[in-house]
């Protein structure tokens, strides 16, 4: 029982592995860019109660492994990593929007 999660109603233990992508695959996310991501996906998952067990950050693509409640679906938790990352990398990188 020591690997379950609790809620008040629910024990679960639901993990997925989500893959993606930068657009065309271009090798953007580096340096400060790459930390940047790091900790923006850190900060998004902690807010939605989502573990991260494992993750990686390529320079052209993300990996995490994740252990999300029963209440999120996995294309919601998705979107909310995805979109929020992008939104804000575009935001605080201006050279970022040249290349896309």
């Amino acid at each position: 029982m020591q690997l379950y999660r609790k809620t008040s109603h629910t024990v679960f233990d639901l993990k997925f592995h989500l893959i993606w992508t930068t657009k065309y695959r271009k090798p953007i996310l580096v340096g400060r860019i790459g930390y940047r991501t790091r900790d923006l996906i850190r900060e998004i998952c902690q807010t939605h109660n989502v573990e991260i067990i494992k993750g990686h950050i390529s320079k052209d693509h993300v990996h995490i492994f994740i252990s999300v409640p029963p209440q999120i679906s996995v294309s919601k938790i998705a979107q909310y990593i995805k979109g929020k990352t992008s939104r804000k990398l575009l935001q605080e990188f201006p050279p970022l929007k040249k290349t896309f």
